[in-house]
């Protein structure tokens, strides 16, 4: 399916849920850009879940960025539980003006719905000109056992480091949840009727196990925080201080039970973003090249071509998708469908 027509399903949805039309194009060009980046776990899919939460009066459509506060160096801006990815992206936009003019700026976001593909605003940032590192703390259900524990306590709470393009090389843009598998990828595993990996989920009894349907029932399993059952500790350690860093300190919104609801998924952001060239090296761009032709000068592993670095399997597949059209599962199709029926929209068409 092409990426357009696709877009243009997902924005008559999000019309006929309540968006107006440019909410409605940023939020269905996020979800398709993930989707033609790879990370099917963010795209159109996630409409099963933000659908049921408007209805629900948990997702609140046409919401923008408020400042709440500013101090020096540090950003508060408030999401009202709009869209996350029109409030992220609004909050990004404060956030780059203010680095650009002080060469420094920490940005908190909180009180957003889920803001989709962290490594979108990364890129935002790196676009600008401007290096992003962004800790995201996911309040919901949880979904990731402890290191050392089985039951779900902590969300996957991504984290993105991105780095402006130089002469040489396109933009670094690092972005990966601090679990050992996002949640929508066992979304996406269960509607092919595949099993996961070994090493990647608990049951409800804490027992290891293949299916990714234990996310999806009452009791849930858990996912296990990255590096598995050998360096689980390091996946722990980054989950918890993403945790402490977006909901302790910086949006009174930790994930823990009183704030926690199944029926939506909040993000809070804390990212601190500046001005390479401000920074003290002139010349960070040609160190940066150096650095990066050192690593890339080395035997490929058996089964590899070469090293790749953050971003580029997103480059790849991106141009891959863009060529060849974005594959949707037959349950992801039938959901845009049926949610196409509910509000009396003809996507089929569009999506055949």
């Amino acid at each position: 399916m092409t990426a357009e027509r696709l877009a243009e399903a997902v924005r008559l949805l999000l019309r006929a849920a309540g968006s107006d039309a440019a909410e409605a194009g940023v939020v269905a060009d996020h979800l398709v850009e993930a989707n033609l980046r790879g990370h099917d776990s963010h795209g159109v899919g996630m409409l099963a879940m933000y659908m049921p939460a408007i209805a629900a009066g948990l997702l609140r459509p046409n919401q923008h960025a408020t400042v709440l506060g500013r101090s020096g160096p540090f950003l508060s801006v408030g999401g009202g539980s709009g869209y996350g990815q029109a409030i992220a992206r609004e909050a990004m936009d404060l956030a780059i003006a203010q680095a650009r003019q002080e060469g420094l700026v920490a940005l908190s976001l909180r009180d957003t719905h889920h803001i989709g593909r962290v490594g979108s605003y990364g890129e935002q940032c790196s676009d600008a000109g401007l290096v992003a590192l962004a800790f995201v703390n996911v309040v919901t259900r949880p979904a990731v056992a402890p290191h050392d524990g089985t039951r779900p306590r902590l969300g996957t709470n991504p984290i993105c480091i991105a780095v402006p393009a130089t002469p040489a090389n396109p933009a670094l843009v690092l972005d990966f949840a601090t679990s050992a598998v996002a949640v929508g990828k066992c979304r996406v595993a269960m509607n092919k009727g595949r099993e996961m990996a070994s090493g990647l989920l608990l049951d409800a009894d804490g027992e290891a196990t293949l299916d990714p349907g234990v996310m999806f029932r009452e009791p849930s399993g858990a996912l296990l925080p990255l590096g598995g059952t050998a360096g689980g500790h390091k996946g722990f350690g980054l989950a918890l201080m993403c945790d402490v860093l977006a909901g302790a300190l910086a949006s009174a919104m930790p994930g823990t039970p009183s704030h926690q609801d199944s029926g939506r998924v909040m993000n809070n952001l804390f990212a601190i973003v500046f001005d390479p060239a401000r920074g003290g090296n002139a010349h960070w761009a040609a160190d940066l090249d150096d650095l990066l032709a050192y690593v890339r000068d080395t035997p490929a592993a058996p089964g590899a071509e070469a090293v790749q670095l953050p971003g580029e399997p997103e480059r790849r597949t991106r141009a891959q998708r863009l060529a060849d059209g974005i594959p949707l599962d037959g349950a992801t199709l039938a959901m845009l469908e049926s949610l196409g029926r509910e509000r009396g929209v003809e996507v089929a068409g569009l999506l055949a």
